[in-house]
């Protein structure tokens, strides 16, 4: 079964919106188009529920009820446990408090695997952990296919030290997308816990992060069709160890214990929109069948074959040039849909001359530095983004191409 793309536009008032007509949007890993179940659940928070929430009148009550439907709805259908998923400012910020617990909890002599493959959110934290003697080891990406060698992270933890393996479920200039479970697997056996980046990923289809096996799973709602709150998936059993870094008398409640700020009620009961989506792409395409976790990865497989089907034209596209340097693998199955060039002109002179075409693309490092340098691009220069999701139309991407044919 193919994706329906007119009812998936049909989802997204931003293709009706008249300031958008004639564009199409290729910065989709910067942030997504938001749904329409998404704004409508923000609106009403707004008109009609935004008093504190949890007290005992009617309205209170109401905005509690959908703040805790949306945990509940969107942990079901990643595979985890409600009280298993939090929510926060930003993967950021959420990533920086993890950074905390663990240097409170991990003994000495311990050391922690980073990659040069990440995103500086899923990297910088933990490398300033040396500053308190914390071990930092580098599993690093080949330096011509950005491909990172699980091999190379077996022998990163032989001595048994390594506590913590944290790793990008897909760089967001790479693009490739990591075999998780065997990472985890890896991990798991050398006695570490395992951190993996989704923000890459999961607008691209919510993962099942309870088959995954990973530890703590981190993406951003923003990018991902909802609210400007980063998710972050922390399993009980390393929730219930790491030290808890809110109120003392949150200690208690696992989904509390790693948001030291209250969090934002409109996004987070918003964020219940998203499962809406979800929900109705699986029955539009005839879905039946209540387990959530099936329902996710109906949806996934949807969003995923559409992508593949789109996004090799444009491989081969810019494969069979020879004046751009294309990141990242060549097969469309192998990798998301987030295309990084490096040519000889600067990124974000490229995407600007991209935009009177009606494309609407990044240039820069992304925050990708490590990632750039490790393969040889000076992040200055940096690369031209070209980013899409399912609701892109295979119209979208030939306007792309001819439009490349005459900037490049």
């Amino acid at each position: 079964m193919q994706l329906d793309i007119d009812y998936t536009r049909a989802q997204f008032p931003a293709f009706s919106e008249p300031s958008l007509q004639g564009q199409a949007l290729f910065e989709n890993a910067g942030g997504s188009y938001t749904c329409a179940p998404v704004l409508k659940r923000l609106f009403r928070f707004y008109h009609a529920r935004k008093v504190q929430p949890y007290a005992p009148f009617a309205a209170s009550q109401l905005g509690g009820a959908e703040m805790d439907e949306a945990r509940a709805r969107l942990a079901a259908l990643l595979g985890v446990e409600s009280d298993e998923l939090s929510f926060g400012p930003s993967t950021s910020a959420n990533t920086y408090v993890l950074a905390q617990a663990f240097r409170q909890y991990l003994p000495e002599g311990a050391a922690i695997v980073v990659t040069n493959q990440d995103h500086e959110a899923n990297t910088g934290v933990w490398r300033k952990l040396a500053e308190e003697g914390i071990e930092i080891r580098e599993w690093r990406m080949d330096p011509e296919t950005g491909h990172l060698d699980p091999s190379d992270l077996s022998d990163l933890l032989g001595d048994g030290k390594v506590r913590l393996v944290c790793f990008p479920h897909c760089s967001n200039v790479v693009g490739e997308i990591n075999p998780v479970a065997e990472i985890v697997a890896l991990a798991h056996d050398a006695g570490a816990y395992a951190c993996v980046d989704g923000v890459s990923y999961a607008p691209h289809g919510l993962p099942d992060v309870g088959a995954l096996g990973a530890d703590i799973y981190l993406f951003s709602a923003y990018k991902t069709y909802g609210p400007h709150q980063g998710l972050m998936v922390i399993r009980r059993a390393l929730g219930a160890a790491l030290p808890n870094q809110a109120h003392y008398f949150n200690a208690d409640t696992l989904y509390k214990r790693f948001t030291p700020a209250g969090p934002d009620h409109a996004q987070v009961a918003a964020c219940a929109g998203m499962a809406d989506y979800i929900d109705a792409q699986y029955a539009h395409h005839g879905g039946t069948g209540d387990d959530p976790v099936a329902r996710g990865a109906f949806v996934h497989d949807l969003m995923r074959g559409h992508e593949v089907r789109l996004l090799q034209p444009l491989l081969d596209y810019l494969a069979a040039r020879n004046d751009v340097r294309l990141l990242g693998p060549r097969r469309a199955e192998n990798r998301a849909p987030t295309v990084a060039v490096a040519a000889q002109r600067p990124g974000e002179a490229l995407a600007a001359d991209l935009a009177p075409h009606g494309i609407m693309a990044g240039g820069g490092d992304f925050y990708a530095v490590r990632p750039l340098e490790g393969m040889g691009i000076d992040p200055a220069h940096g690369v031209l983004r070209l980013s899409f999701v399912h609701y892109t139309s295979a119209e979208e991407v030939e306007k792309l191409i001819a439009a490349l044919d005459r900037v490049l």
